[in-house]
């Protein structure tokens, strides 16, 4: 991977003549993003993820943190947060933003650690890749999870993104899950490696959590088919 998402991220901390990104998925077309909207602070945030860090309690890990945005707000409301991405680029950008504690990490690789609130944000499912890994994600969160520990989650039902037949159901793929995608990063006229990236719908994530041994509750609908859930 050319880390081209971390390397936007960087170039827009030390103001290093930062462009937009343009990312593309197999079932939508190129779109352009602003690199500063990874930097947003509270009031610039969605309203799932203002309730996500209204939730946060204890020791917090913020998987996939980015510009870490999540983990500076709640630095600076006193929490002992940690965060991590597997971006170099991202966790350099972190450090210099001040968090405390940033660092190039897998989730999959942490061990014997245990974490009071796990954050995982703009559609934290994505980083299950497929539908298929979602139980082995979930056993590992589960482990770094402290007694009474939450998992705080967001995601979007894309059945809405697919064409209707003339009956009103939808034209979805016949093989797999519908909100399995491939996604494309371009950046200063590189293209990133293509990877999976799964967006799963509520009902989906909450019988994979009941399978997984947890309890898992809706805690907010956003207005783009997307939604905040907790499991514990």
């Amino acid at each position: 991977m050319k880390d081209l998402f971390g390397r936007a991220i960087l170039d827009f901390q030390t103001n290093n003549n930062p462009q937009d990104i343009i990312t593309e998925t197999s079932i939508s077309e190129a779109d352009e993003m602003s690199v500063a909207y990874l930097f947003r602070n509270y009031s610039q945030m969605p309203i799932i993820e203002q309730k996500a860090l209204q939730l946060c309690k204890g020791k917090i890990l913020d998987v996939g943190c980015g510009a870490g945005s999540h983990s500076l707000y709640l630095q600076q409301k006193g929490f002992d947060a940690t965060a991590i991405d597997i971006s170099q680029n991202a966790i350099k950008a972190c450090k210099l933003r001040g968090i405390n504690n940033a660092k190039v990490q897998n989730v999959l690789d942490l061990n014997s650690q245990k974490f009071d609130t796990i954050l995982i944000l703009m559609n934290g499912t994505g980083i299950f890749e497929t539908l298929s890994q979602t139980d082995k994600y979930l056993t590992k969160l589960k482990s770094l999870l402290s007694p009474n520990g939450q998992i705080l989650i967001d995601s979007s039902d894309i059945i809405y993104m697919f064409d209707e037949n003339d009956d009103g159901s939808k034209l979805i793929p016949a093989n797999g899950y519908y909100g399995e995608l491939t996604f494309s990063i371009q950046y200063k006229g590189e293209t990133e490696t293509e990877f999976p990236w799964l967006y799963l719908d509520y009902n989906t994530l909450q019988n994979a959590a009941i399978y997984n041994n947890f309890q898992c509750e809706l805690i907010q609908e956003g207005e783009n088919y997307d939604y905040l859930a907790r499991l514990f």
